[in-house]
């Protein structure tokens, strides 16, 4: 159960994550500087770095939770349930519970993840811990069906899978101007059919 405390440093790190979007958008990613994201969050500078190492790590603030999500439903998996299985409820159960794989904040990351190196990094970075961490867990939880390699095919299959479609979503006009939650269930839809020779 979350105690105030918990709940006033979760207002406290979407004020932050918030305030930087805004400020990204409006300014450019490399003109804006941590001090200018702290004063619009309305926070000093000790308590930004007490939330966040820096300014890159503001574009991925749900990488943890979405690894986590994806585990916990490797966890939840039934008896009928495939590898592939899985990994797709994982991704269906992130897209209700979070709004950043498909958001405005979602565009930015891609957008700056192409055209800033250092973001781009960043992003790697990120998407190797978790493609790591997940493939792990899915080898553990099916030893007599994946080895570590075949685990971590199918878990890079998967990650790329999302990543190619969303950039597909964000790079093409014409799939701004369709709903959000559509944009999401077509992102999992794809992703399934990427994943069905894995059952």
């Amino acid at each position: 159960m979350a105690t105030f405390r918990d709940e006033k440093r979760e207002r406290t790190r979407a004020a932050i994550v918030d305030a930087a979007t805004t400020l990204f958008l409006r300014d450019g990613y490399e003109q804006t500087r941590i001090a200018d994201i702290a004063t619009a969050a309305d926070v000093g500078l000790r308590t930004f770095f007490s939330y966040f190492a820096s300014k890159d790590e503001l574009l991925f603030p749900d990488a943890t939770t979405r690894i986590d999500a994806a585990i916990a439903a490797i966890d939840a998996r039934t008896s009928t349930d495939t590898p592939a299985t899985a990994l797709i409820r994982a991704l269906d159960e992130i897209g209700v519970t979070s709004t950043d794989l498909v958001d405005e904040r979602a565009a930015l990351r891609m957008s700056l993840i192409r055209d800033v190196p250092a973001v781009a990094g960043r992003g790697q970075q990120i998407q190797r811990e978790a493609k790591a961490r997940i493939a792990a867990h899915l080898q553990q939880a099916y030893p007599n069906e994946l080895d570590q390699l075949s685990a971590a095919a199918m878990v890079g299959a998967f990650v790329g899978a999302i990543d190619s479609a969303l950039q597909v979503v964000f790079d093409d006009p014409t799939w701004q101007k369709i709903d959000r939650n559509i944009r999401r269930r077509r992102i999992i839809a794809a992703t399934r059919a990427a994943l069905k020779p894995w059952g």
